[in-house]
């Protein structure tokens, strides 16, 4: 097995602690590096020869998103990298803005994917996980203690083991069909064009979307001079092997946007479909899914990969709990729990958007336009849509009893001492927020590198624990120490 340094990679001997990840894509390197700075020995499975690819598929970043990155010290460098839009434009001609987003991200970062790879790639080089290029996983088989799985390499076969196995390798998982899940759905739309191109005008608008009689077209810009063009004409339903010429682009986006803005030096095309299909569950005993493996959907909205980044926050720190003796395998169930309904709800708004923008009849399109600038005049109804799609309204199910805030995302507060609480929750750990009286000390004793506790920066009485990803694990409004102990028992170990 080649890794990126060229040696020859096997999991560690601990095989009682040690997680096989299948997919070098973006959720499976934020999840391989999120075990491995938890001591996790992790062994990177990719089929792919190693090198980042030139192809930039996703190029969205939203919102939820980039705070996962920043409780990972990677936000602030991918931004540097892309265009931030803090408004855009939809069909009919409405602009939605979001500097208004109650985040330190209020804006889309548009991004070619593999620039959130090359961190993501570094981040999981520097922690220790060993990569196996050029690997094909061919059987799996799990029992009471581990999974084998079976592999072909250039060298011919082997037999990996350890005790967990997460598959993240994609829409055609060979993970998921080796534990035999179903992956029920259908086919949203058929022949997509993809493009990367120069264009020889300015659009008029950060991000250029809309939708006629015959199709729809998107553009939007990179920040490096190249613009990525998504599009689609009706009645051309064509096999994705078809190639792409760079007059059927220019064809598809004038009948959507009325013009094609010159566009030229395409440096990369392609076509697609999108299905619309999810997992009936996310964990068969100890092999988990997440990402495209998990869940697929139309683009609309580029919520793809977003979901995947944020179910590998959700399932690495429980991983992570699980094989270092903190925490009993059920919480392990927490993760379809908690990330089955969220794939099921982008599912929703994405195919909702999309049969927006496919709208077909005069009476249909004009719906679609009344729809849209009702939606936009009326600041709640848009307030929680961005929410949505940025992913910052998205919360968990709170538990029976538990204060009111418990599964609700924490934004990024500043703390006592001018730091921010993504900062503190770097490295994985739990975060207590304590009022400034309540002394705490003891009760955190022995947590280790599990847990840091902050105070407030302005007065409060309210006691917080944020979870690892950035979510409320327990709160409440007057704490004792022995109340703050009991917690941190449950929830840190």
């Amino acid at each position: 097995m080649t890794t990126a340094q060229g040696t020859t990679a096997h999991p560690s001997d601990d095989l009682s602690r040690s997680v096989i990840v299948v997919g070098a894509g973006p959720t499976g390197l934020l999840l391989a590096g999120d075990l491995a700075e938890a001591g996790v020995p992790v062994t990177l499975v990719e089929k792919r020869p190693h090198g980042i690819s030139n192809l930039s598929r996703a190029l969205v970043v939203h919102a939820r998103t980039m705070e996962q990155l920043d409780a990972r010290g990677l936000a602030d460098e991918l931004a540097e990298t892309g265009r931030r839009l803090r408004s855009f434009r939809l069909f009919g001609g409405l602009s939605l803005e979001l500097g208004s987003l109650p985040t330190r991200f209020p804006y889309i970062l548009v991004v070619p994917q593999y620039e959130v790879e090359r961190l993501l790639e570094r981040r999981a080089v520097g922690a220790g996980v060993r990569f196996a290029y050029g690997t094909e996983v061919t059987g799996l088989v799990q029992d009471a203690d581990g999974v084998t799985v079976e592999v072909a390499t250039p060298g011919g076969g082997e037999s990996l083991r350890a005790a967990y196995v997460v598959g993240t390798d994609g829409a055609h998982s060979a993970v998921r069909e080796l534990v035999g899940l179903p992956f029920p759905g259908r086919s949203a739309i058929r022949s997509l064009v993809l493009a990367d191109v120069r264009l020889a005008e300015e659009t008029g608008s950060a991000l250029a979307v809309d939708a006629g009689p015959e199709g729809f077209a998107l553009v939007a810009p990179f920040g490096d001079g190249y613009h990525r063009v998504t599009g689609w004409r009706r009645g051309d339903d064509r096999p994705d092997s078809d190639p792409v010429s760079l007059d059927e682009v220019r064809e598809v986006v004038r009948s959507a946007l009325g013009t094609d803005f010159g566009m030229h030096d395409p440096r990369w095309m392609s076509r697609f479909h999108s299905d619309e299909r999810q997992v009936p569950a996310y964990r068969v005993g100890r092999v988990l899914l997440a990402g495209d493996a998990a869940h697929v959907h139309s683009p609309a909205g580029g919520q793809g990969m977003n979901t995947g980044l944020q179910d590998a926050a959700n399932l690495g720190w429980k991983l992570a709990a699980v094989l270092n003796g903190h925490a009993g395998e059920p919480l392990l169930d927490t993760y379809h729990a908690e990330r089955h309904p969220v794939g099921r709800m982008v599912l929703l708004v994405s195919g909702t958007m999309l049969r927006g923008a496919l709208a077909h009849g005069p009476v249909s399109r004009a719906l679609r336009t009344v729809m849209l600038a009702t939606a936009g005049r009326v600041a709640p109804a848009w307030r929680r849509g961005a929410a949505m799609v940025t992913g910052i309204g998205i919360r968990y199910r709170r538990p029976r009893g538990a204060h009111r805030t418990v599964g609700a995302r924490v934004p990024d507060v500043p703390l006592a001492g001018g730091r921010r609480l993504y900062e503190a929750l770097r490295g994985g750990r739990f975060v207590l927020l304590a009022p400034a009286g309540l002394a705490v000390g003891s009760a955190a004793d022995g947590r280790g590198g599990r847990l840091v506790v902050e105070r407030w920066s302005a007065p409060r009485g309210t006691a917080v624990l944020v979870r690892p990803d950035g979510y409320v694990a327990w709160a409440a409004e007057t704490a004792t120490v022995e109340r703050v102990r009991e917690a941190l028992d449950t929830h840190v170990g």
